[in-house]
C-alpha cells in the first residue's frame, strides 16, 4: 500500500505538471490558468448541485425507513470528484467530472460496490451493527 501512495504521490503531480506545461505550450499561459480557472468554477458548481441533489435522495430514503446505502457511496465519489476539481491539472479534472457526472459515477459505484464485497468477505474490512 506504502508503494501504491508513493507512486500515486510523484506520478500524478509529474503527469499534471507535463500537461499543464504542454498546454501552456500550445494555447499559451493565460488561456491555460483561465481553463484552470473555468474548470475550478465549473467543478464546484456542479459538486455543489449534486451534492444538494445527494442529501434530498438521502432525505427521501430515511424518512421512507431504508438505508441509503447506495447514496453514501454516491456522496462519496461526490466528494472525490469535488477534491479531484479543486486540484489544479486537466487530468485530475477529467478525473473529476466523470465522478460528478451520474452516468459515469454509476459506472464506478458498480465496481466501488464489487470491490467493497470483496474486501467484507476476505475480512479486510469489519461491519459492527449496533
Amino acid at each position: 500500500m506504502f508503494i501504491k501512495l508513493i507512486l500515486l504521490f510523484t506520478l500524478v503531480p509529474i503527469i499534471e505538471l507535463y500537461v499543464l506545461i504542454e498546454a501552456g505550450t500550445q494555447i499559451g499561459v493565460w488561456p491555460t490558468i483561465g481553463l484552470i480557472f473555468l474548470t475550478g468554477v465549473a467543478g464546484a458548481y456542479l459538486a455543489r448541485s449534486q451534492g444538494f441533489q445527494l442529501i434530498n435522495r438521502i432525505q427521501n430514503d430515511l424518512n421512507a425507513g431504508r438505508v441509503p446505502a447506495g447514496e453514501m457511496l454516491d456522496g462519496a465519489m461526490i466528494l472525490a470528484g469535488g477534491l479531484l476539481l479543486l486540484t489544479p491539472g486537466f487530468c485530475t479534472d477529467l478525473f473529476g467530472f466523470t465522478l460528478l457526472t451520474p452516468a459515469t459515477r454509476l459506472l464506478f459505484k458498480g465496481w466501488l460496490k464489487k470491490w467493497l464485497e470483496k474486501k467484507v468477505a476476505r475480512g479486510e474490512i469489519h461491519i459492527n451493527r449496533f
